[in-house]
């Protein structure tokens, strides 16, 4: 049967499908060890983990807070389920040829902004309040920043989230600068870090 003229003039995003399947591995990856590690944390409250290093470089800081259980279970366990379903979307985009639906991205794009706005507030609470940091979590900081530009940037200028067309064509070149933004925004994010913990000159002097 000859494809649609919609399925026609789709192009499958196969680049940003790859990233999210990659941006995923690493994710559940990273909250795979931070579980693990939580874990052994409950079984010995003393237990040496692998990501801990120094006093500024750690984990179980992070894990043993408050802010490592917001919604009453660990952190990491957000992170198994967010980043299996990013996998999941960015094999669907490869597996299918025809479009998602708006509210399917729209829903998705929820979802990556909720991981982003937890993430600002993890970093902030680990600079400014923790004073350490954990390198589980920075592998997932690491991720869920060009994971949400990458996304809204593509909603934005497919029209998947309505703006004007005037709007669509600013985004679809700004999406190519995603990896750009995304060093502007790992930039910020040390600058900060050396501003409060001066993590250069204690990790390397």
């Amino acid at each position: 049967m000859p494809d649609s003229p919609a399925e026609v003039s789709y192009r499958r995003p196969t680049a940003l499908a790859v990233f999210l399947i990659i941006a995923g591995l690493i994710g559940v990856w990273a909250a795979f060890m931070l579980t693990v590690d939580k874990f052994h944390l409950l079984e010995d409250p003393n237990a040496q983990l692998s990501c801990n290093f120094s006093v500024l470089v750690g984990c179980a800081k992070n894990l043993n807070s408050w802010q490592g259980s917001l919604l009453g279970f660990p952190n990491p366990i957000l992170g198994l389920g967010g980043w299996t379903a990013t996998i999941a979307v960015g094999a669907g985009l490869l597996a299918n040829r025809a479009r998602f639906a708006r509210w399917y991205w729209i829903a998705f794009n929820v979802g990556v902004l909720l991981a982003l706005v937890l993430v600002i507030f993890l970093i902030t609470q680990s600079i400014t309040v923790l004073n350490v940091l954990c390198p589980w979590c920075m592998v997932t900081w690491l991720v869920t920043i060009p994971t949400f530009w990458a996304v809204t940037l593509y909603n934005l200028k497919e029209g998947n989230i309505p703006v004007p067309e005037r709007a669509r064509r600013v985004f679809r070149t700004l999406y190519g600068w995603v990896p750009l933004i995304t060093i502007v925004c790992y930039a910020i994010v040390a600058i900060l870090a050396q501003i409060q913990l001066d993590w250069i000159h204690r990790a390397f002097v």
